[in-house]
């Protein structure tokens, strides 16, 4: 069975982003229970950046995400739009 690997586009890419930030965000809005949110959050976020970004730069995404939603205080990082960021704007 063949998997379909779906490409998306600049700015498709780029509102995901700012919605997968957003959702990180989420776990300040309940003190306790948001630390518990990012345990669950941390691998579901890693594997959405190595689905969104393609090859080496969604792996070390995947990776920076993971950290940065599974460590305390770390998770205000917009990680989603600045992996963006690097791609269309930095790199080019």
């Amino acid at each position: 069975m063949n998997k379909k690997e779906i490409e998306f586009n600049k700015g498709t890419l780029l509102v995901m982003s700012v919605i997968f930030d957003a959702i990180g965000y989420l776990s300040f809005t309940i003190p306790v229970i948001g630390e518990f949110a990012d345990v669950i959050w941390a691998p579901l976020s890693a594997y959405l950046m190595i689905k969104m970004y393609k090859g080496k730069l969604g792996k070390v995404g995947g990776v920076i995400s993971f950290v940065e939603e599974i460590l305390p205080s770390l998770d205000i990082l917009p990680t989603f739009t600045i992996i963006w960021i690097y791609k269309y704007i930095i790199k080019k």
